[in-house]
């Protein structure tokens, strides 16, 4: 025993990186190891080990890991050893060309300095360093002296930095590894959209149970006492984002009360608590309309009412109602309802989207196209708690703008959440071309996205409900002509896979600062592996709808078709348009 991994474990190791590790061709060397720990409190420390034969490099890396395991405090044991698997020679002026043609963040390649592999850096120790990211203002990648910098020289102390000039010579690299996590071994993808991260080939129950479970816990744990969220994370150097926005707020937590109906974990329902607490304390301003009616509005600190914000804050309350039970809230979310219906206007159906507080005059007609989604979905799922009849009448109004405006065209996922709920009760004809058109002109986006754009998961699982609807609508089922469903369905599974490339797995997350603050949730790799509360919360709503749905379907087998719409039968005429409040 070696004291930290066991002696079948460490031979486990040998041989799965044996498998998989590729002699290297002359000028480099025979066999390159880099081993990398972390025991979850620091960002991971890597040492690298060459020579001529298999046995030599495996006993040096050994050496190296009993080292750097000694050298660190805290709860994991998080080892990951990766190898080169190709090579290529090319100049500095070479490689600036290359990052100007790639998305920021998604250089996926390693970089030697010399031919030994002396001074060499893996793809994760460039990306969560920022090397290869130049700001927001860049959608490429971009070499970043000062980071580079700051990190070469931590990593090779004694060692100049390496020329940058146009002639300078480098070698990049593709690479592949293994993890080993303190109890399992993972084999890791080879570079490619998936590199570092574990080979999984599907979405299992237990796989999705354990992501939503982490991704909530995360959300819990960013709760403070105030019940106010860390609003969001840079990982890269462990750095809060210090700005704030009560509709993500509101979104955050009605992503927790989705989470807390699969996990039904105490210290999430607690985190949930706090955050409602002070949204209906603090960020919810109950006043009356010029008409003299009550009404509530989610407020943003700089006095701005989001049409969004008060959709949110009615999704997140009437979650916890279905979850739960009880009418506690009805009252707010109907005072929240009557200032949506403020700002819908009767006639057209369309919506202002931002007004000022308290004068409550319109500062924006139209600033996203989210914002309308939200507003028709919440009154539809706060129609479910009542049946109030004029909630769904709103929301038909809304439809007729938002199909003769070709909102189809935005493929937005909320305008597929409201059309799903809507064709539950309404089954029209035009709400279900409206809810094909949102996705069928998608799926090729949808399918081969470079990016993982979780709402696109969000997008598919609400079509499909959709889809699945219609098959038993014998009056409408010749709709179903107008989409792909072999496509479809590919390209939902496809997506769905795809997502597990912005979880923060510890064999990623050993890599940024402090690991441990941020295994388990969701980032956004485009923007430097951003942690913001919205991000995380738009993973879990799309992974927790294909557990539902998935759960639904096993539940189906041999027993034939059923009607997933839910309890309430869809009325045979719609109510006519009259006020909500």
């Amino acid at each position: 025993m070696m004291g930290f991994i066991s002696d079948a474990d460490l031979a486990a190791l040998r041989e799965q990186v044996r498998r998989g590790c590729q002699e290297l061709q002359h000028p480099y060397p025979a066999f390159v190891l880099f081993i990398s720990f972390s025991s979850g409190k620091e960002r991971a420390a890597v040492r690298m080990v060459r020579g001529a034969t298999y046995n030599a490099v495996w006993q040096a890396g050994v050496a190296a890991i009993r080292e750097l395991a000694e050298q660190q405090t805290g709860e994991n044991f998080w080892l990951r050893i990766d190898w080169p698997m190709a090579v290529e020679a090319t100049t500095f002026a070479e490689l600036h060309r290359m990052l100007a043609g790639t998305k920021r963040n998604y250089f996926r390649l390693g970089i030697s300095f010399d031919e030994n592999f002396e001074h060499a850096l893996l793809e994760q120790e460039l990306n969560a360093n920022a090397m290869l990211y130049g700001g927001n203002h860049n959608p490429t990648a971009e070499f970043n002296e000062g980071n580079f910098r700051a990190y070469f020289q931590s990593r090779f102390p004694i060692t100049p930095l390496p020329a940058f000039g146009d002639d300078t010579r480098v070698h990049l690299f593709t690479s592949k590894g293994a993890f080993f996590d303190g109890d399992t071994l993972h084999d890791l993808y080879p570079t490619g959209r998936n590199a570092g991260r574990r080979i999984i080939d599907a979405l299992s129950i237990p796989l999705l149970n354990s992501l939503i479970a982490a991704g909530s816990d995360f959300l819990a744990d960013q709760v403070g006492a105030d019940g106010c969220f860390v609003y969001g994370l840079h990982p890269c150097f462990d750095r809060s984002i210090d700005s704030y926005n009560t509709l993500r707020h509101a979104s955050a937590t009605y992503a927790m009360i989705e989470a807390y109906e699969v996990t039904r974990s105490q210290s999430l329902r607690d985190a949930i608590e706090r955050s409602l607490t002070r949204m209906r304390d603090d960020f919810i301003v109950r006043t009356d309309l010029p008409d003299g009616r009550p009404a509530a509005f989610l407020v943003e600190a700089n006095s701005e009412i989001k049409l969004g914000g008060n959709a949110l804050a009615i999704l997140a309350l009437a979650k916890l109602a279905e979850v739960e039970g009880g009418d506690a809230d009805h009252g707010l979310m109907s005072r929240l309802a009557a200032g949506i219906s403020f700002m819908q206007d009767a006639e057209s159906g369309a919506f202002r989207h931002v007004l000022d507080f308290p004068s409550v005059a319109t500062k924006d007609a139209f600033r996203t196209i989210y914002y309308e989604g939200e507003a028709a979905f919440a009154l539809m799922r706060l129609y479910d708690l009542t049946g109030n009849g004029a909630l769904l009448a709103a929301v038909q109004r809304s439809f007729s703008h938002f199909i003769a405006a070709g909102y189809e065209r935005h493929h937005d996922h909320w305008l597929a959440y409201a059309a799903n709920e809507l064709t539950r009760h309404c089954p029209r004809e035009d709400y279900y071309r409206f809810a094909i058109a949102n996705v069928a002109g998608h799926l090729d986006f949808v399918a081969n996205r470079v990016t993982t754009f979780p709402t696109l998961l969000e997008l598919m699982m609400a079509s499909r409900q959709v889809l699945t609807r219609l098959e038993g609508d014998r009056e409408h089922a010749h709709l179903l002509g107008h989409i792909d469903r072999s496509r479809f369905g590919a390209a939902l599974e496809r997506r769905a896979l795809y997502l597990l490339n912005g979880h923060f797995w510890p064999e990623l997350a050993m890599f940024m600062k402090n690991p441990a603050r941020i295994a388990g949730s969701f980032f956004i790799r485009h923007h430097a592996f951003r942690v913001r509360i919205d991000d995380v919360e738009h993973y879990l709503s799309g992974l927790i709808a294909y557990r539902r749905q998935a759960l639904e379907a096993a539940a189906t087998v041999g027993l034939g078709q059923r009607n997933l719409a839910g309890d309430r039968d869809a009325p045979e005429d719609c109510p006519q348009a009259q006020p909500v409040g």
